[in-house]
Protein backbone atom coordinates (compact mmCIF):
# COMPACT_ATOMS: atom_id res chain seq x y z
CA UNK A 1 0.00 0.00 0.00
CA UNK A 2 0.98 3.58 -0.38
CA UNK A 3 2.35 5.33 2.55
CA UNK A 4 0.18 7.10 4.74
CA UNK A 5 -0.93 10.40 3.95
CA UNK A 6 -2.05 13.04 6.97
CA UNK A 7 -5.39 12.67 7.96
CA UNK A 8 -8.21 15.54 8.15
CA UNK A 9 -7.78 17.00 11.31
CA UNK A 10 -7.29 13.74 12.45
CA UNK A 11 -5.17 15.27 15.33
CA UNK A 12 -6.60 17.67 16.65
CA UNK A 13 -10.38 16.70 16.68
CA UNK A 14 -12.27 16.15 19.84
CA UNK A 15 -14.18 13.38 21.00
CA UNK A 16 -17.20 15.49 20.51
CA UNK A 17 -16.25 16.44 16.83
CA UNK A 18 -15.16 12.83 15.84
CA UNK A 19 -18.50 10.57 17.07
CA UNK A 20 -20.75 13.84 15.73
CA UNK A 21 -18.77 13.59 12.29
CA UNK A 22 -18.95 9.64 12.24
CA UNK A 23 -22.88 10.22 13.12
CA UNK A 24 -23.93 12.69 11.01
CA UNK A 25 -21.69 11.52 7.98
CA UNK A 26 -23.12 8.08 7.96
CA UNK A 27 -27.03 9.58 8.17
CA UNK A 28 -25.77 11.74 5.21
CA UNK A 29 -24.07 8.93 3.48
CA UNK A 30 -27.33 6.79 4.01
CA UNK A 31 -29.21 9.52 2.70
CA UNK A 32 -27.19 10.14 -0.58
CA UNK A 33 -27.19 6.70 -1.50
CA UNK A 34 -30.46 5.55 -0.90
CA UNK A 35 -32.11 6.72 -4.62
CA UNK A 36 -29.63 4.85 -6.23
CA UNK A 37 -29.17 1.69 -4.14
CA UNK A 38 -29.52 -1.75 -5.82
CA UNK A 39 -28.30 -0.01 -9.35
CA UNK A 40 -25.36 -0.32 -11.51
CA UNK A 41 -22.74 2.18 -12.00
CA UNK A 42 -23.50 2.19 -15.38
CA UNK A 43 -27.39 2.36 -14.83
CA UNK A 44 -26.79 5.29 -12.25
CA UNK A 45 -24.52 7.07 -14.62
CA UNK A 46 -27.43 7.08 -17.42
CA UNK A 47 -30.45 7.91 -14.99
CA UNK A 48 -28.91 10.72 -13.59
CA UNK A 49 -26.61 11.60 -17.16
CA UNK A 50 -23.51 11.34 -15.30
CA UNK A 51 -22.09 10.87 -11.52
CA UNK A 52 -24.30 11.53 -8.51
CA UNK A 53 -22.66 15.11 -6.84
CA UNK A 54 -24.88 15.20 -3.66
CA UNK A 55 -28.45 14.56 -2.94
CA UNK A 56 -30.86 13.41 -5.83
CA UNK A 57 -34.66 12.61 -6.39
CA UNK A 58 -36.15 8.97 -6.41
CA UNK A 59 -35.09 6.53 -9.42
CA UNK A 60 -38.54 6.71 -10.76
CA UNK A 61 -39.56 10.19 -10.09
CA UNK A 62 -43.02 11.56 -8.76
CA UNK A 63 -44.39 7.52 -9.00
CA UNK A 64 -41.77 6.49 -6.22
CA UNK A 65 -45.04 5.46 -4.51
CA UNK A 66 -46.37 2.91 -6.97
CA UNK A 67 -42.54 1.80 -9.50
CA UNK A 68 -41.43 -1.09 -8.63
CA UNK A 69 -39.34 -2.54 -6.80
CA UNK A 70 -38.91 0.57 -4.29
CA UNK A 71 -42.48 1.13 -3.66
CA UNK A 72 -43.88 2.32 -1.02
CA UNK A 73 -40.77 3.74 0.29
CA UNK A 74 -39.95 7.41 -0.75
CA UNK A 75 -36.10 7.10 -0.98
CA UNK A 76 -34.06 10.24 -2.40
CA UNK A 77 -34.82 14.14 -1.69
CA UNK A 78 -32.62 13.54 1.22
CA UNK A 79 -34.15 10.87 3.32
CA UNK A 80 -32.31 8.50 5.48
CA UNK A 81 -33.12 4.59 5.47
CA UNK A 82 -33.14 2.08 7.54
CA UNK A 83 -29.75 2.51 8.29
CA UNK A 84 -30.01 5.35 9.84
CA UNK A 85 -32.98 4.41 11.83
CA UNK A 86 -31.14 1.77 13.27
CA UNK A 87 -28.25 3.47 14.41
CA UNK A 88 -30.13 6.10 16.20
CA UNK A 89 -32.12 3.24 18.23
CA UNK A 90 -28.65 1.57 19.13
CA UNK A 91 -28.13 5.19 19.99
CA UNK A 92 -30.62 5.31 22.58
CA UNK A 93 -29.61 1.98 23.90
CA UNK A 94 -26.63 3.46 25.14
CA UNK A 95 -27.98 6.61 26.04
CA UNK A 96 -30.72 3.86 28.38
CA UNK A 97 -28.19 1.52 29.45
CA UNK A 98 -24.95 3.78 30.22
CA UNK A 99 -22.86 1.44 29.50
CA UNK A 100 -20.67 -1.09 27.16
CA UNK A 101 -24.28 -3.48 25.55
CA UNK A 102 -24.05 -7.31 24.78
CA UNK A 103 -26.94 -9.22 23.27
CA UNK A 104 -28.99 -9.19 25.91
CA UNK A 105 -29.38 -5.04 26.02
CA UNK A 106 -30.78 -5.66 22.20
CA UNK A 107 -33.34 -8.24 23.44
CA UNK A 108 -34.09 -5.76 26.52
CA UNK A 109 -34.66 -2.46 24.84
CA UNK A 110 -33.48 -2.20 21.02
CA UNK A 111 -36.37 -4.76 20.33
CA UNK A 112 -39.11 -2.64 22.42
CA UNK A 113 -37.67 0.34 20.85
CA UNK A 114 -38.37 -1.04 17.17
CA UNK A 115 -41.59 -2.19 18.43
CA UNK A 116 -43.59 0.14 20.47
CA UNK A 117 -42.31 3.83 20.23
CA UNK A 118 -43.54 5.39 16.92
CA UNK A 119 -41.46 7.76 14.92
CA UNK A 120 -41.18 9.99 11.71
CA UNK A 121 -40.37 7.57 9.05
CA UNK A 122 -38.93 9.58 6.19
CA UNK A 123 -39.50 7.25 3.60
CA UNK A 124 -42.72 6.71 4.53
CA UNK A 125 -43.38 10.50 5.13
CA UNK A 126 -45.48 9.25 8.06
CA UNK A 127 -45.34 8.37 11.46
CA UNK A 128 -44.58 4.69 12.27
CA UNK A 129 -43.33 2.28 13.97
CA UNK A 130 -39.66 1.59 13.12
CA UNK A 131 -40.27 -2.20 12.51
CA UNK A 132 -42.77 -0.85 9.89
CA UNK A 133 -39.91 0.07 7.82
CA UNK A 134 -37.01 -2.10 8.62
CA UNK A 135 -36.79 -4.97 6.25
CA UNK A 136 -36.25 -8.76 6.70
CA UNK A 137 -33.67 -9.29 8.04
CA UNK A 138 -33.71 -6.32 10.79
CA UNK A 139 -37.45 -7.86 11.91
CA UNK A 140 -35.97 -10.92 12.41
CA UNK A 141 -34.61 -9.50 15.71
CA UNK A 142 -38.12 -9.21 16.84
CA UNK A 143 -39.53 -12.55 15.35
CA UNK A 144 -36.77 -14.34 16.90
CA UNK A 145 -36.40 -12.80 20.43
CA UNK A 146 -39.66 -11.51 21.00
CA UNK A 147 -41.56 -13.73 19.84
CA UNK A 148 -39.39 -16.65 19.84
CA UNK A 149 -38.06 -16.34 23.20
CA UNK A 150 -34.47 -16.74 21.61
CA UNK A 151 -31.13 -16.74 23.48
CA UNK A 152 -30.30 -13.32 22.58
CA UNK A 153 -26.78 -14.10 22.15
CA UNK A 154 -27.43 -17.10 19.80
CA UNK A 155 -31.16 -15.17 17.54
CA UNK A 156 -28.24 -14.23 14.97
CA UNK A 157 -28.35 -17.70 13.82
CA UNK A 158 -30.52 -18.32 10.85
CA UNK A 159 -30.91 -15.34 9.66
CA UNK A 160 -29.76 -14.25 6.13
CA UNK A 161 -26.06 -13.55 6.03
CA UNK A 162 -26.04 -9.67 5.33
CA UNK A 163 -24.52 -6.51 6.14
CA UNK A 164 -27.84 -5.77 8.28
CA UNK A 165 -25.87 -5.66 12.05
CA UNK A 166 -23.06 -3.55 10.42
CA UNK A 167 -24.17 -0.93 8.86
CA UNK A 168 -25.58 0.51 12.25
CA UNK A 169 -22.65 -0.48 14.40
CA UNK A 170 -20.51 2.67 14.03
CA UNK A 171 -21.81 3.91 17.90
CA UNK A 172 -20.15 0.69 18.96
CA UNK A 173 -16.41 1.63 17.88
CA UNK A 174 -17.56 5.70 18.98
CA UNK A 175 -18.48 4.63 22.74
CA UNK A 176 -14.71 2.43 22.63
CA UNK A 177 -12.97 5.00 20.87
CA UNK A 178 -9.17 4.49 19.99
CA UNK A 179 -9.56 1.00 21.34
CA UNK A 180 -10.39 -1.15 18.40
CA UNK A 181 -10.03 -4.48 19.98
CA UNK A 182 -13.20 -3.50 22.60
CA UNK A 183 -14.46 -2.28 19.87
CA UNK A 184 -14.69 -5.48 17.77
CA UNK A 185 -15.48 -7.74 20.96
CA UNK A 186 -18.13 -5.92 22.24
CA UNK A 187 -19.87 -5.40 18.00
CA UNK A 188 -19.82 -9.30 17.89
CA UNK A 189 -21.51 -9.26 21.23
CA UNK A 190 -24.09 -6.75 20.10
CA UNK A 191 -24.48 -8.25 16.87
CA UNK A 192 -24.89 -11.67 17.67
CA UNK A 193 -28.44 -11.00 18.42
CA UNK A 194 -28.87 -10.28 14.67
CA UNK A 195 -26.07 -11.85 12.53
CA UNK A 196 -24.19 -14.99 12.11
CA UNK A 197 -21.19 -15.57 10.72
CA UNK A 198 -19.60 -13.30 8.25
CA UNK A 199 -22.52 -10.73 8.73
CA UNK A 200 -21.70 -10.81 12.30
CA UNK A 201 -18.03 -10.39 11.68
CA UNK A 202 -18.43 -7.43 9.81
CA UNK A 203 -20.40 -5.69 12.31
CA UNK A 204 -17.29 -6.53 14.39
CA UNK A 205 -14.75 -5.41 12.31
CA UNK A 206 -16.58 -2.16 11.31
CA UNK A 207 -17.01 -1.27 14.85
CA UNK A 208 -12.86 -1.60 14.97
CA UNK A 209 -12.49 0.48 12.15
CA UNK A 210 -14.52 3.31 13.67
CA UNK A 211 -12.71 3.12 17.10
CA UNK A 212 -9.62 2.87 14.93
CA UNK A 213 -10.40 6.18 13.02
CA UNK A 214 -10.69 8.01 16.71
CA UNK A 215 -7.26 7.42 17.21
CA UNK A 216 -5.09 10.68 17.49
CA UNK A 217 -2.96 10.77 14.17
CA UNK A 218 -4.89 8.22 12.05
CA UNK A 219 -4.58 7.63 8.31
CA UNK A 220 -7.03 5.62 6.08
CA UNK A 221 -3.67 3.23 6.07
CA UNK A 222 -3.79 2.80 9.68
CA UNK A 223 -7.82 2.12 10.04
CA UNK A 224 -7.45 -0.43 7.35
CA UNK A 225 -4.50 -2.00 9.28
CA UNK A 226 -6.52 -1.88 12.71
CA UNK A 227 -9.30 -3.62 10.56
CA UNK A 228 -6.90 -6.63 9.24
CA UNK A 229 -5.58 -6.74 12.52
CA UNK A 230 -8.83 -7.74 14.26
CA UNK A 231 -10.93 -9.55 10.74
CA UNK A 232 -10.93 -13.15 10.21
CA UNK A 233 -11.92 -15.88 7.62
CA UNK A 234 -13.52 -14.56 4.37
CA UNK A 235 -13.85 -10.50 5.88
CA UNK A 236 -10.08 -10.53 5.93
CA UNK A 237 -9.23 -11.74 2.72
CA UNK A 238 -11.76 -9.89 1.22
CA UNK A 239 -10.69 -6.59 2.83
CA UNK A 240 -7.67 -6.93 2.35
CA UNK A 241 -7.40 -8.16 -1.92
CA UNK A 242 -10.14 -4.88 -2.13
CA UNK A 243 -7.56 -2.37 -0.63
CA UNK A 244 -4.66 -3.59 -2.42
CA UNK A 245 -6.47 -2.70 -5.42
CA UNK A 246 -7.61 0.83 -3.56
CA UNK A 247 -4.47 2.14 -3.30
CA UNK A 248 -3.49 2.05 -6.57
CA UNK A 249 -6.49 4.74 -7.10
CA UNK A 250 -6.79 8.31 -6.30
CA UNK A 251 -10.13 8.98 -8.03
CA UNK A 252 -13.27 7.06 -7.21
CA UNK A 253 -14.51 6.92 -11.05
CA UNK A 254 -11.04 4.65 -12.02
CA UNK A 255 -12.01 2.85 -8.81
CA UNK A 256 -15.36 1.75 -9.56
CA UNK A 257 -14.82 -1.29 -11.42
CA UNK A 258 -11.98 -2.70 -9.98
CA UNK A 259 -13.11 -2.76 -6.51
CA UNK A 260 -16.11 -4.22 -7.53
CA UNK A 261 -13.72 -7.19 -9.21
CA UNK A 262 -11.84 -7.52 -6.15
CA UNK A 263 -14.46 -7.87 -4.28
CA UNK A 264 -16.66 -10.56 -6.25
CA UNK A 265 -14.98 -13.80 -5.70
CA UNK A 266 -15.98 -13.04 -1.57
CA UNK A 267 -19.68 -11.59 -2.15
CA UNK A 268 -22.42 -14.41 -2.72
CA UNK A 269 -24.96 -12.28 -3.77
CA UNK A 270 -23.53 -12.33 -7.22
CA UNK A 271 -23.49 -10.50 -10.35
CA UNK A 272 -27.09 -8.92 -10.45
CA UNK A 273 -27.87 -7.84 -7.07
CA UNK A 274 -31.50 -7.78 -7.62
CA UNK A 275 -31.43 -11.76 -8.46
CA UNK A 276 -28.90 -13.08 -5.79
CA UNK A 277 -27.73 -15.99 -6.57
CA UNK A 278 -28.44 -19.56 -5.34
CA UNK A 279 -26.11 -19.29 -2.29
CA UNK A 280 -26.80 -15.76 -1.53
CA UNK A 281 -25.92 -14.48 1.80
CA UNK A 282 -25.86 -18.23 3.23
CA UNK A 283 -23.29 -18.90 6.29
CA UNK A 284 -19.41 -19.32 5.33
CA UNK A 285 -15.78 -19.12 6.27
CA UNK A 286 -14.47 -18.45 3.15
CA UNK A 287 -17.37 -15.75 2.04
CA UNK A 288 -17.79 -11.93 2.95
CA UNK A 289 -20.03 -9.07 2.57
CA UNK A 290 -19.50 -6.13 -0.27
CA UNK A 291 -20.17 -3.24 1.73
CA UNK A 292 -17.96 -3.19 4.42
CA UNK A 293 -14.63 -4.02 2.46
CA UNK A 294 -15.61 -1.69 -0.60
CA UNK A 295 -16.40 1.01 2.72
CA UNK A 296 -12.81 0.67 3.30
CA UNK A 297 -11.40 0.86 -0.09
CA UNK A 298 -13.82 4.00 -0.98
CA UNK A 299 -11.82 5.11 2.51
CA UNK A 300 -8.28 4.89 0.46
CA UNK A 301 -9.19 6.09 -2.84
CA UNK A 302 -10.53 9.28 -0.88
CA UNK A 303 -7.21 9.69 1.12
CA UNK A 304 -10.04 10.13 4.13
CA UNK A 305 -11.60 13.08 2.44
CA UNK A 306 -15.45 12.60 3.13
CA UNK A 307 -17.32 14.52 0.20
CA UNK A 308 -14.92 11.84 -1.92
CA UNK A 309 -15.59 8.51 -0.08
CA UNK A 310 -19.46 9.06 0.24
CA UNK A 311 -19.80 9.88 -3.20
CA UNK A 312 -17.05 7.22 -4.43
CA UNK A 313 -19.40 4.28 -2.24
CA UNK A 314 -22.60 6.40 -3.84
CA UNK A 315 -21.77 6.07 -7.07
CA UNK A 316 -20.35 2.26 -6.80
CA UNK A 317 -24.34 1.15 -6.37
CA UNK A 318 -25.18 -2.08 -5.46
CA UNK A 319 -26.16 -1.79 -1.42
CA UNK A 320 -24.91 1.61 -1.52
CA UNK A 321 -26.91 3.38 0.85
CA UNK A 322 -25.33 1.15 3.36
CA UNK A 323 -21.49 1.28 1.70
CA UNK A 324 -22.17 5.21 1.66
CA UNK A 325 -23.64 4.75 5.60
CA UNK A 326 -19.85 2.98 6.85
CA UNK A 327 -17.85 5.22 4.76
CA UNK A 328 -19.11 8.12 5.83
CA UNK A 329 -19.14 6.74 9.81
CA UNK A 330 -15.45 6.42 9.11
CA UNK A 331 -14.61 9.67 7.21
CA UNK A 332 -16.41 11.16 9.83
CA UNK A 333 -14.38 9.86 12.59
CA UNK A 334 -11.19 10.70 11.36
CA UNK A 335 -12.10 14.50 11.27
CA UNK A 336 -12.79 15.07 7.72
CA UNK A 337 -15.70 17.38 7.75
CA UNK A 338 -19.27 16.54 6.72
CA UNK A 339 -20.55 19.00 4.30
CA UNK A 340 -22.44 21.84 6.13
CA UNK A 341 -25.32 22.09 3.00
CA UNK A 342 -26.01 18.36 2.72
CA UNK A 343 -26.08 17.78 6.63
CA UNK A 344 -28.98 20.79 6.83
CA UNK A 345 -30.78 19.09 3.57
CA UNK A 346 -31.02 15.90 5.27
CA UNK A 347 -31.86 16.56 8.66
CA UNK A 348 -34.74 18.98 6.93
CA UNK A 349 -36.14 16.66 4.28
CA UNK A 350 -35.59 13.18 6.88
CA UNK A 351 -36.97 15.66 10.13
CA UNK A 352 -34.60 14.31 11.95
CA UNK A 353 -32.01 15.88 14.89
CA UNK A 354 -28.76 14.48 13.16
CA UNK A 355 -26.45 16.03 16.18
CA UNK A 356 -28.76 15.07 18.93
CA UNK A 357 -28.10 11.38 18.88
CA UNK A 358 -23.96 12.10 18.76
CA UNK A 359 -24.31 14.84 21.90
CA UNK A 360 -26.13 11.66 23.46
CA UNK A 361 -23.73 8.84 22.68
CA UNK A 362 -20.59 11.86 22.95
CA UNK A 363 -21.72 11.80 26.94
CA UNK A 364 -21.99 8.32 27.34
CA UNK A 365 -18.71 7.79 25.76
CA UNK A 366 -17.17 9.51 28.43
CA UNK A 367 -19.36 8.13 31.37
CA UNK A 368 -18.38 4.45 29.95
CA UNK A 369 -14.38 5.53 29.99
CA UNK A 370 -14.77 6.83 33.20
CA UNK A 371 -16.69 3.70 35.21
CA UNK A 372 -13.89 1.44 32.47
CA UNK A 373 -11.16 3.08 34.52
CA UNK A 374 -12.85 2.74 37.76
CA UNK A 375 -13.24 -1.69 37.18
CA UNK A 376 -9.61 -1.61 35.39
CA UNK A 377 -7.95 0.09 38.63
CA UNK A 378 -10.25 -2.43 40.74
CA UNK A 379 -8.83 -5.46 38.93
CA UNK A 380 -5.16 -4.00 39.21
CA UNK A 381 -5.70 -3.72 42.82
CA UNK A 382 -6.83 -7.06 43.28
CA UNK A 383 -4.52 -8.99 41.09
CA UNK A 384 -2.13 -7.45 42.80
CA UNK A 385 -3.18 -7.97 46.27
CA UNK A 386 -2.90 -12.02 45.26
CA UNK A 387 0.40 -11.75 44.12
CA UNK A 388 -0.06 -11.27 40.39
CA UNK A 389 1.64 -7.68 40.06
CA UNK A 390 5.72 -7.34 40.91
CA UNK A 391 6.25 -10.51 41.98
CA UNK A 392 8.42 -13.57 40.78
CA UNK A 393 8.06 -15.97 42.89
Amino acid sequence: MTPPTPDHNGTTASLDERVTGALVGAAVGDALGGPVEGYSPEQILERHGGRVHGVVGPWNGDDWRTARPLAPYHKGDGHVTDDTLMTHALVRVYGTVRDHLDAYAVAEHLVPDLMTHPRWIPELEAEALPLQRIFLAEKWLVARIHYGHVDPREAGTGNIVNCGAAMYMAPVGLVNAANPAAAYAEALDVAGAHQSSYGREAAGVLAAAVAAACVPGATPQSVVAAALSLAKDGTRAAIEAVCEVAARHSDFESALAPLRAAVAPYDTVGPDYRAPSLGARRPSRLHAIEELPVALGMLLVSGGDFRHAVLGAVNYGRDCDSIATMAGALAGALGSPVPEDWAKTVAEASRLDLWEPAATLTRVAREVFERDVRRRRAHEDAFAAIGGAGCSG
